[in-house]
């Protein structure tokens, strides 16, 4: 199928992610382009930031992944289906855990249901680091989602829909990310730091984009996508964004981990390594999953994980400057193309 033929609908829509996904797609002229959130103001800011007359493909739907009616009728006439939509502020998720469930979990199983039953071709779910291993109830929800979109190659039965899942770390920029909060705080003079051992990993929201694009070419279902990404110690990035500002250090807080874990010595069992990007394979609940289809991947070797601080790609204070000096509307790489992301 063309690009211009493709019905594209994002859940989550109106969040970081989904403002740099739809900014980037429309560059492609898809067929339609479906905004699906239940925000109806960051809708109505969305119309007011794109001239709609340029870009007629735009859809808005307001809509809650809970609402599964609503889901139904979204996913009419939809080619691919990026799952955005997710609760995952970590402390309100302890507070209020049953609501949480509802939209990471139970969510998930909505929109799955709606993507076979209409007859959407490719599902990718947006997935996170926290799901790995979690210690609070965000990640755990996330890991269910996870399983519950591998798994749905088998549930779809003789359906021809896809499912497949991306995870990556901190997205630069981002609704809670430090980085805001940090040049928020250095006008203070004190920055809090958490506890000076600690390392994430970093992408920025253009590459979050391009990755998953190009997830929808290779997907084969089933796989989870894990990107190579660069680590960064929390200090070096305070001192990084404010070099003039005291840290204060507030302990690690219920719920954070000191360090990321993209992959587990348990998923290195199946998993494959390319040059730029890590497949999790589904194992034996999709028998008929293999690697054939990405030609030069190879075995992780034994014991292998992939956590942010035994990485051996890292980002200095000077390449963080300049991502963050960069114009948020430009990108320096190309796109990944859409015109093979249904097969």
């Amino acid at each position: 199928m063309e690009r211009k033929d493709l019905s594209i609908l994002i859940t989550g829509a109106t969040g970081s992610f989904g403002r740099k996904f739809i900014e980037m797609v429309l560059k492609f002229q898809p067929r339609r382009l479906i905004v699906f959130s239940r925000d109806e103001v960051k809708q109505l800011q969305m119309r007011q930031s794109i001239v709609e007359t340029g870009y007629p493909v735009l859809r808005y739907f307001i809509g809650d992944v809970r609402d599964k009616e609503r889901v139904y009728r979204a996913f009419q006439g939809v080619d691919v289906v990026i799952h955005a939509a997710a609760l995952k502020q970590v402390v309100t998720a302890e507070y209020n855990p049953l609501e949480v469930i509802k939209t990471n979990i139970l969510g998930a199983a909505n929109v799955i249901d709606a993507a076979i039953d209409t007859g959407v071709k490719k599902v990718i779910a947006l997935s996170s680091d926290k799901a790995v291993n979690p210690v609070n109830l965000y990640g755990a929800t996330k890991l269910c989602a996870d399983k519950l979109f591998i798994a749905a190659g088998v549930y779809a039965g003789a359906r021809e829909t896809k499912f497949s899942v991306v995870r990556y770390g901190n997205v630069m920029g981002s609704r809670g990310s430090v980085i805001p909060i940090f040049l928020e705080r250095r006008h203070t003079g004190v920055l809090p730091i958490t506890d000076e051992r600690m390392t994430r990993f970093w992408i920025t929201l253009e590459q979050t984009v391009e990755f998953v694009l190009r997830c929808l070419e290779l997907m084969q279902g089933g796989e989870i996508f894990v990107p190579k990404l660069r680590s960064m110690r929390i200090v070096d990035l305070a001192r990084a964004l404010a070099p003039n500002c005291r840290h204060e250090i507030m302990g690690v807080r219920p719920g954070e981990k000191l360090h990321e874990i993209l992959i587990t010595e348990d998923e290195a069992r199946r998993t494959v390594e390319f040059p730029d990007f890590f497949v999790v394979q589904p194992g034996p609940i999709l028998h008929w999953w293999s690697n054939g289809h990405l030609m030069g991947g190879r075995p992780v070797p034994e014991n292998f994980s992939y956590s942010s601080d035994a990485n051996d790609w890292w980002l200095t204070a000077e390449e963080l400057r300049g991502i963050l000096e960069e114009d948020e509307g430009e990108t320096d790489t190309d796109l990944y193309p859409l015109r093979t992301a249904i097969a």
